[in-house]
């Protein structure tokens, strides 16, 4: 299979050079770094421009892909602990201190997570229990009343000559 290639690495489609445009090779590496980029929260347009396409091309040649998104991150994220825990099996002491960072990182995601689902509170007070509007004014002014009195006992005492 003889394929030709341009000055970026990417195959040179047959018909090149005739009329029309040439329709877009969906290659391995493109495939990588659409995943990459969706793995980094980039929206769609961000993504066709960097690889220099449109957006329906886009979705057209990588659906896979794009109907991802929500594992890209989880993948990515289990690619570099992989890395990271082969690298630091040979010994390396750097590995082993990112690795160590990211096992903390994780366990910090997880702990948020069984927090945020964790069900709230569900024991309110009962609404007998509850005070009105009035009942909590009148108990800030009495507690504005002994604070003000509180206050002025304590000017007095330091004016006070004997």
């Amino acid at each position: 299979m003889n394929t030709n290639f341009d000055l970026l690495g990417d195959p040179i489609p047959e018909g090149w050079g005739k009329r029309g445009r040439p329709p877009h090779v969906a290659t391995e590496k493109n495939r990588n770094k659409v995943m990459l980029l969706l793995a980094m929260g980039w929206s769609i347009s961000r993504i066709a421009n960097a690889i220099g396409i449109t957006q329906p091309t886009l979705r057209k040649n990588y659906f896979q892909q794009l109907r991802q998104r929500d594992l890209a991150r989880d993948r990515l994220e289990g690619a570099r602990l992989e890395l990271a825990w082969e690298i630091a099996k040979t010994g390396n002491v750097g590995a082993m201190r990112e690795f160590g960072k990211l096992m903390d990182r994780n366990d910090r995601m997880e702990v948020e997570r069984e927090l945020s689902a964790s069900p709230t509170r569900e024991v309110d007070a009962a609404p007998s229990d509850r005070l009105g509007k009035k009942q909590l004014d009148e108990i800030r002014a009495r507690d504005a009343d002994a604070d003000l009195m509180a206050e002025l006992e304590q000017e007095a005492s330091q004016n006070a000559r004997h």
